[in-house]
């Protein structure tokens, strides 16, 4: 069968490269064409454009790039059309995707099938009429995301299992997890301050001068993200005791004691290598974005962890509750020897449990495969 699969961003390129692996074990005549990244191109197939070229976020970054992204999204379009595959697959990356599924559904092509879902439980819940009206199946990554879809809007989905804690726990079971490449032997503070130049910006200076306090007693180590240079990252480390590595955030995480994470899919990962952390984001205007997530959030917790034990298991210092001050008090108390590390680490393994043991793209391929037979 002929599988088209569209990832906007790095994450999503891991998860539909090994989506795309498991597809080809339950359909060995697989053939595959897609918006993505370099993961995805080693597995195999033509990819049309690079996520790169499509990985616009925030409201300003977006207007300015606009006719590109129309152009992206026309070229898609006709692609899609012109191939002619059974499935078209879509990865996360809502704002592009939900568009695709809709043109999809309008000219009455091919089904379309969305694995990891849109986070439409934490705002834009309108989104569900869309959701309804243009995806015929949907796949989550999320446990919670079950009673949402299906208790709250009647729409059955798939709970397949989360592709992190398979590729976390596939990392650990490797005879040679690949050792960090820092000088000294030391008790690490991981510092993950995400993916994007914005995040990194309004981030990384305030984990730095906390960590600071602690650089006696421990190596501070920046998770240098995929798709930033060295450069960038050279102005903010200058002055401090800290060190960047590329392509080995599970082998900090596997090394560190203690962590500061920004919110996303980190905060999940940092959990499930058994790292306490802090989740920590910073924002310009904070004040105006805490009174207006009150009113447009849908959900008590930002970080995965949160969302998936229902409670708080690591502290969220978001926007307006965020200081360096706060900051410094709550990573003290999860270093070694602080007084809230061992509930955290209880709070972890219940985390777990609840993720469950399936292995999300091998689950996923077989459903698909399933489903596009009958």
């Amino acid at each position: 069968m002929k599988y088209y699969l569209i990832a906007g961003e790095a994450s999503g390129d891991l998860h539909a490269s090994r989506l795309m692996e498991s597809l080809k074990r339950e359909d060995p005549e697989a053939e595959f064409r897609f918006f993505g990244g370099d993961l995805m191109a080693a597995v195999g197939g033509t990819r049309v454009k690079h996520y790169k070229e499509l990985a616009y976020m925030g409201f300003i970054p977006v207007m300015m790039h606009l006719r590109t992204i129309m152009r992206n999204m026309r070229m898609c379009k006709q692609d899609i059309r012109q191939w002619q595959p059974d499935v078209v697959i879509l990865v996360d990356y809502p704002g592009f995707n939900l568009d695709i599924a809709k043109y999809v559904h309008r000219w009455g092509g091919p089904k379309v099938y969305y694995y990891i879902a849109p986070k439409i439980w934490a705002w834009k819940e309108y989104r569900i009429k869309r959701i309804k009206r243009d995806v015929d199946e949907l796949f989550s990554i999320l446990p919670f995301e079950v009673d949402f879809f299906e208790g709250k809007h009647h729409y059955p989905i798939h709970y397949v299992g989360n592709p992190t804690a398979e590729e976390v726990k596939e990392w650990l079971s490797l005879e040679e997890g690949g050792r960090l490449k820092v000088e000294g032997e030391g008790l690490k503070i991981a510092l993950l301050a995400g993916s994007r130049k914005q995040e990194i910006k309004d981030n990384l200076p305030a984990m730095l001068r906390v960590a600071d306090e602690f650089s006696d007693r421990y190596e501070v180590v920046v998770a240098g993200a995929p798709s930033i240079g060295r450069d960038y990252y050279a102005p903010f480390l200058a002055g401090h005791r800290a060190t960047v590595v590329y392509s080995q955030t599970y082998a900090l995480l596997h090394e560190a004691c203690a962590a500061l994470v920004t919110s996303g899919t980190a905060t999940l990962e940092t959990a499930l290598f058994g790292v306490p952390q802090v989740v920590c984001y910073r924002l310009p205007m904070a004040k105006v974005y805490g009174a207006l997530r009150k009113m447009l959030l849908k959900v008590k917790y930002v970080s995965l962890v949160n969302l998936v034990a229902d409670r708080e298991v690591v502290p969220e210092l978001v926007a307006d509750t965020f200081s360096e001050a706060a900051l410094k008090r709550e990573l003290s108390l999860i270093l070694p020897g602080g007084a809230g590390r061992d509930a955290m680490l209880r709070g972890y393994e219940e985390v777990r449990q609840r993720l469950g043991n399936q292995c999300a793209p091998d689950e996923a391929a077989r459903l698909m495969v399933k489903l596009l037979k009958i």
